[in-house]
């Protein structure tokens, strides 16, 4: 196949770019390198990666007409400031109507999405969420963008799956509690815990999903990538601090959740198991693991999260 993928060298397009050339595809990756490491790619043949944004709608136009994916895999997304409300709309909104219109034209046979689970609002109806959950995305410009994009691709007839994610964690992920956990804990600088629970899903389990998709499995529609499960984040500090094998002082500090933050985001994946013959295999203690060895190996600059921050401080 010939498989374009929105921010290919981001944490997930770039495990999936790994697993696609691994098996034979060719797969063309587009990156502004907002949030992307140049590093998670590497040269090889079958791969073209190309430095631009999908706002740029000429450059989109380019890049299906000369390649001409046969599948398209949108993991593009703007969440590093919860403030930046243009920029959310530019390349959440904006960069998604470009790519759609574009596998529109080409005639791609599958469009996959990835939506954020905060589109069921910061204070869900219900525990754990099902597909019948109503849309209550007003909680963030991040949610409102990404439900809105996720309204564009239904609305367009393409053959679409749209994923809607539960906490995705793994090698390559900058973005959310662990890899601020790891880089603070390794600086020697002190850690505060909040008092939500979240989903956790380990990025190899959700590629063998990606990777079902692409090859036709499920039905055009909406879909939860889940592990069916919720840890505290407390729970998962402590299997951080166990992987990094370092002792603490003093317990960490527990606060409460901020105002833009749910306490719980747990999404049932039922019809995800049924329709597709899958479930998440992975271990929390093992995944954590995972990554953090690969921390230790690359190093974090920088980490990324769509909250408002709760301390200014160092």
């Amino acid at each position: 196949m010939r498989v374009l993928i929105t921010v290919g060298a981001g944490f997930i397009g770039s495990h999936l770019a790994d697993r696609l050339l691994a098996r034979g595809d060719e797969v063309l990756a587009i990156d502004n390198y907002s949030t992307g490491r140049r590093d998670n790619v590497t040269a090889q043949s079958h791969l073209t990666v190309v430095e631009g944004s999908i706002a740029e709608e000429a450059l989109v136009e380019r890049l299906f007409h000369e390649f001409r994916p046969e599948q398209v895999v949108h993991a593009a997304a703007s969440y590093k400031d919860p403030d930046d409300w243009l920029g959310d709309a530019t390349t959440n909104v904006l960069g998604t109507v470009n790519v759609v219109k574009a596998s529109i034209r080409l005639g791609v046979a599958r469009f996959v999405y990835f939506q954020t689970a905060l589109c069921y609002g910061l204070d869900p109806l219900e525990q754990p969420i099902t597909l019948d959950h109503p849309i209550r995305s007003e909680g963030s410009s991040y949610s409102i963008s990404k439900t809105a994009a996720e309204q564009y691709i239904q609305l367009s007839g393409l053959e679409y799956i749209s994923f809607r994610l539960a906490n995705m964690y793994g090698p390559r992920n900058l973005s959310g509690p662990l890899p601020t956990f790891y880089q603070r804990l390794s600086e020697g600088k002190p850690c505060f815990v909040v008092d939500t629970r979240r989903d956790f899903i380990f990025i190899t389990d959700a590629i063998d999903l990606v990777e079902m998709a692409l090859d036709g499995r499920g039905q055009k529609g909406v879909y939860h990538i889940s592990s069916g499960k919720d840890y505290s984040i407390k729970e998962l500090f402590d299997a951080t601090v166990a992987a990094m094998d370092v002792t603490l002082e003093t317990p960490v500090e527990e606060r409460p959740r901020s105002s833009d933050d749910v306490y719980s985001i747990l999404i049932d994946p039922s019809k995800t198991v049924h329709d597709f013959g899958w479930e998440a295999t992975s271990s929390l203690d093992t995944g954590i693991i995972s990554t953090v060895d690969w921390y230790r190996e690359n190093g974090i600059s920088q980490t990324y999260t769509h909250l408002r921050p709760m301390d200014s401080s160092d």
